[in-house]
């Protein structure tokens, strides 16, 4: 037993800030430490719901499908706010595999019927609600059933590129791929290219 496993917490007030495309949190509570002193602290936190993303490849090529679309807070933070990423979306009230599915379609125009599992994690878990289910898929880039490049009724504007792995790699090293769940997933992909093949 750590001295962690005594550590509680106790809600006192859970306001609503903003509530517009996902909901904005002021949480109010009293943390037990690990030491036995109860303080009184508020965290805003983010409540988007959950997610999902999927590594598409192809192993007779060696590449992966990745998408660019605009992302307006990496914008804001200096970056030219378009970004690379492995295809993901929410969940929006379906299964992980299900949601997986259904993005990939949307964004890339890839019908996928063989998701695999791989694992699920908190992105930012100091601010935001969301974990993200991580999945793979092979694929043959030469068959497509869409065009992709998002849905409509999103307003999504989507960009499908497939690029070589190794090239991606790189990509990770010059800053041109700097979105956490691709690169994630794209180590995964270095370390498992034998079974993804």
């Amino acid at each position: 037993m750590t001295k962690f496993e005594n550590a509680g917490v106790e809600i006192l007030k859970d306001e609503t800030l903003s509530k517009n495309w996902y909901h904005l949190r002021n949480v109010t509570f009293n943390y037990t430490g690990s030491n036995g002193t109860t303080t009184t602290l508020k965290r805003e936190v983010y409540d988007r719901g959950n997610g999902a993303t999927i590594l598409l490849y192809d192993p007779r090529r060696d590449s992966v499908v990745l998408v660019r679309q605009l992302r307006i807070p990496a914008y804001l933070n200096g970056h030219s706010g378009w970004l690379l990423e492995t295809p993901a979306g929410l969940l929006d009230g379906d299964q992980p595999a299900e949601a997986i599915k259904r993005e990939v379609m949307e964004e890339t125009g890839y019908l996928v019927t063989d998701v695999k599992p791989l694992f699920h994690a908190f992105m930012s878990p100091g601010a935001v609600t969301e974990t993200v289910h991580f999945f793979a898929a092979v694929i043959d880039v030469t068959v497509r059933a869409e065009d992709g490049g998002g849905a409509a009724h999103e307003d999504e504007d989507i960009e499908v590129l497939e690029i070589p792995l190794d090239e991606a790699m790189t990509m990770i090293g010059t800053g041109e791929i700097c979105d956490g769940k691709t690169i994630m997933l794209l180590q995964w992909a270095m370390l498992n290219r034998a079974e993804l093949g």
